[in-house]
């Protein structure tokens, strides 16, 4: 099959990525052989892609949003039928034992590993994933619209959790790509009233056409200040500019995999009123299921731009240099 690999991590302006040739991959014991049919293009594809992320396999294929159908099973799956729809998001296994997987934190076991970093990805003709570890898709959207939805979203829907939102309260969100956009529609579906505060003039746009209240520069402030806040951008100068914009008790969840270096904080005007400071480290599987049924409970939509995968690398160029609103889903053009 053909597939992209990192062969050389660095600026992708340096094309790290190649195509090249790699057998199609024989699922083990409990694994789906899946076939891709499309695959988002997501922030962390990026930093793997840069090296901002170490090298965990040489010649990675990066992907982790993938849609695509059941090519093969190993002989231990159950609950599974060649053709069927799935889903293969970041995270791709645990323990099951560590006491982070007893607590019901799988997100912090040790012994993590995830699609496209650890394991070869969606950038790809075919991948595979623990049966355990694949998603049951609805059967209402395309595969399209869905790709997003297995990172971006589910990223996002954990970052809003974790920033401790009241009922009613106000959310600011740093950065509106592909996660911050679908986080976007579940806090205003969930009654939030949402403030954006973006580098791009159509992320901004799109942030109002969604029904945000406010969008604004990154480094802006909002028309008021907020119960909670989400830094999708991975700017840690941007860290100070949100807690200042906190109310008492306000939090704020940095949603990203990797992040510049923060500033030094200054106690008195950027944590003092006991306002808290959190990070975000991958999804569980609950959070997966319970995020997709809200997705559809609530008609959240990606706002998609297709590229073919044999252009991979300049979704990922386009995704830097921050020329497209919503996500980019690369379709598979390889078979």
């Amino acid at each position: 099959m053909r597939a992209w690999a990192v062969t050389g991590p660095g600026p992708v302006e340096g094309d790290p990525l190649r195509l090249v040739e790699k057998p199609v991959p024989v699922p083990g014991e409990d694994e789906l052989l899946v076939r891709v049919r499309a695959c988002g293009v997501c922030r962390t594809d990026l930093h793997v892609a840069e090296g901002d992320l170490p090298v965990r396999r040489v010649g990675v294929t990066p992907g982790h949003e993938v849609v695509g159908v059941v090519a093969g099973l190993g002989p231990a799956v159950r609950g599974f039928e060649p053709g069927d729809r799935v889903g293969v998001a970041w995270l791709r296994y645990t323990d099951g034992t560590c006491l982070y997987c007893a607590r019901g934190a799988e997100n912090l076991c040790p012994a993590s590993r995830y699609t496209g970093w650890d394991a070869d990805g969606g950038y790809a003709e075919y991948t595979t994933v623990p049966a355990a570890f694949a998603h049951r898709l609805p059967g209402e959207l395309d595969d399209v619209a869905l790709a997003p939805l297995l990172c971006a979203g589910i990223i996002g829907y954990r970052a809003l959790r974790r920033a401790s939102l009241p009922p009613g309260g106000r959310l600011g969100l740093y950065g509106f790509g592909g996660s911050a956009h679908l986080c976007a529609q579940v806090a205003l579906a969930e009654g939030a009233t949402v403030h954006v505060m973006t580098r791009g003039a159509a992320a901004r746009r799109l942030a109002r056409e969604l029904g945000a209240a406010s969008a604004q520069d990154a480094y802006a402030s909002p028309p008021e200040s907020l119960d909670s806040a989400i830094l999708f951008a991975p700017a840690g100068d941007l860290v100070p500019v949100a807690l200042r914009a906190l109310d008492r008790g306000g939090v704020l969840a940095v949603a990203g995999i990797h992040l510049s270096d923060t500033p030094p904080l200054r106690y008195e005007s950027e944590l003092f009123y006991e306002k808290e400071l959190r990070s975000v480290t991958s999804n569980t599987r609950a959070d997966a299921r319970e995020f997709l049924a809200l997705a559809a409970r609530h008609g959240v939509r990606a706002t998609t731009h297709r590229y073919p995968l044999s252009r991979a690398p300049q979704a990922l160029r386009d995704l830097k240099a921050g020329r497209f609103d919503g996500a980019a889903v690369l379709v598979n053009d390889l078979a």
